[in-house]
C-alpha cells in the first residue's frame, strides 16, 4: 500500500479492500449519517464496491483520492482525507472524516493542514475547495484553521441540499 504523506502523530496511505471492516464503520458513525449522508454501505460488500467505485477508482484516473488516516501509535486506520473530483463541481474538493471519538483531538487538522500543502504544492492544483454543512461547527472550524475562505452557499446533490463552500487558491 502506497504512503502518501506522515505527518508527526498520522500516515495516510492509500485505501485497500482490506480496509472494508473500516469503511463500513466509519460510514456508519452518527456523524458521517448526520453531516454527510447516509452511503448505503451496510455490509463488507458494500464497502468493498465503495472502495473500488470511489477513492481506488479515482487514484487510477486522477492520480489522487481519499486516504486512510492511520494513527502511528496504533496502526489503525482512524478517518479518512484526501481530494476528489466530482462531476458536479468545478474544482478539486479536499474532504475528512474521523471517528466520532476522535474529533476534535487535533488529528484533523494535523492531516488535513498535510494535504492542502500536498495538494498545492506537490500535486501543483491551482485551486481547492470544501463544502460542508451548515450546522458542522467543527468542520467548518477545521476548514478555516487550514487556510481556506468562505465564497458562498451552494444547493448541492440530488436534494438540492444547501452547502457552504470554502477555497484556497494555489498562491505559488
Amino acid at each position: 500500500m502506497e504512503k502518501i504523506l506522515e505527518t508527526k502523530r498520522l500516515v495516510l496511505r492509500q485505501f485497500t479492500l482490506d480496509d472494508s471492516a473500516f469503511i463500513l464503520e466509519l460510514l456508519n458513525t452518527p456523524t458521517w449519517l448526520q453531516f454527510i449522508g447516509d452511503r448505503n454501505v451496510h455490509s463488507i460488500e458494500d464497502a468493498e464496491n465503495y472502495l473500488l467505485n470511489g477513492s481506488l477508482k479515482s487514484y487510477v484516473e486522477n492520480g489522487f483520492g481519499f486516504y486512510a488516516v492511520v494513527a502511528k501509535e496504533t496502526g489503525n486506520p482512524i478517518g479518512m482525507c484526501g481530494l476528489i473530483k466530482r462531476d458536479t463541481l468545478p474544482d478539486i474538493d479536499i474532504g475528512f472524516a474521523f471517528f466520532p471519538n476522535l474529533i476534535s483531538k487535533g488529528y484533523g487538522f494535523e492531516i488535513a493542514s498535510a494535504m492542502l500543502d500536498y495538494a498545492l504544492n506537490t500535486l501543483k492544483i491551482k485551486r481547492i475547495i470544501a463544502i460542508v454543512n451548515p450546522d458542522n461547527e467543527k468542520s467548518i472550524g477545521l476548514i478555516k484553521k487550514i487556510g481556506m475562505q468562505f465564497e458562498e452557499m451552494i444547493k448541492f446533490g440530488d436534494d438540492g441540499k444547501e452547502l457552504m463552500l470554502f477555497a484556497k487558491l494555489n498562491e505559488a
